[in-house]
């Protein structure tokens, strides 16, 4: 495994993975739709695989004295990793944010806990649709794109509206930290669980959809 995932990391890894990590710092952007920073992640993990896909990346891993479900590990392991290094990288362009003395986001949801919270379920989301579509068929790369930015895209729209309109995410969620620290923890956890959940769920539907995949 150790080496499929070293090999996830120099050899399949699209260039802009890295990239897109440095876009944390839009972050200090006022006013502006913080979810899409963490929606080129999934852009990343769409050119790992469509690069993948035209450097026939798949049936050469396949040639190798590995199981197929070691293939799909792998690769979930890669993209979690991505992931979750996108959070990490972010939380100082946050923390910036919240300190900068400037209002609110006015688009709408502000740099603070709860949003890497409800972005963890954004990123859990894209996961579920992403690679549900993608392993049982990754010749299209396309197809599964399509489908898990337009889940992500109406996540977004209904996470920033919750923000205007719905009195909870609006008067508790969407402040300054450390303000409703307990709400926004809870929030925090509740993502953390839920892209948990939806990346194992993707991963055991991979694994399945790949051994049945005659490649």
């Amino acid at each position: 495994m150790n080496k499929l995932l070293k090999k996830e990391l120099l050899l399949s890894m699209h260039p802009t993975a890295p990239m897109f990590l440095a876009f944390s710092i839009m972050l200090i952007i006022p006013n502006y739709p913080y979810y899409v920073i963490f929606f080129y992640t999934g852009l990343a993990v769409f050119f790992t695989c469509l690069n993948g896909r035209e450097n026939n990346d798949v049936f050469y891993t396949l040639t190798l004295p590995v199981a197929k479900k070691d293939i799909v590990k792998s690769r979930f392991l890669f993209v979690s990793m991505l992931e979750l290094l996108q959070i990490v990288v972010a939380i100082p362009f946050a923390i910036i944010r919240q300190n900068m003395n400037l209002p609110g986001n006015q688009v709408g949801m502000d740099a603070n806990i709860a949003l890497f919270g409800l972005s963890m379920i954004m990123l859990g989301m894209f996961n579920y649709i992403f690679f549900k579509i993608y392993y049982k068929d990754v010749s299209k790369v396309g197809t599964a794109f399509v489908w898990s930015s337009a889940g992500v895209f109406v996540f977004i729209g209904v996470a920033e509206t919750c923000a205007h309109i719905v009195p909870f995410v609006r008067d508790y969620l969407d402040t300054k930290d450390p303000q409703y620290l307990g709400y926004k923890l809870i929030t925090l956890g509740i993502g953390i669980i839920v892209y948990v959940l939806f990346t194992f769920l993707a991963y055991k539907k991979s694994v399945k959809s790949f051994e049945n995949l005659d490649l």
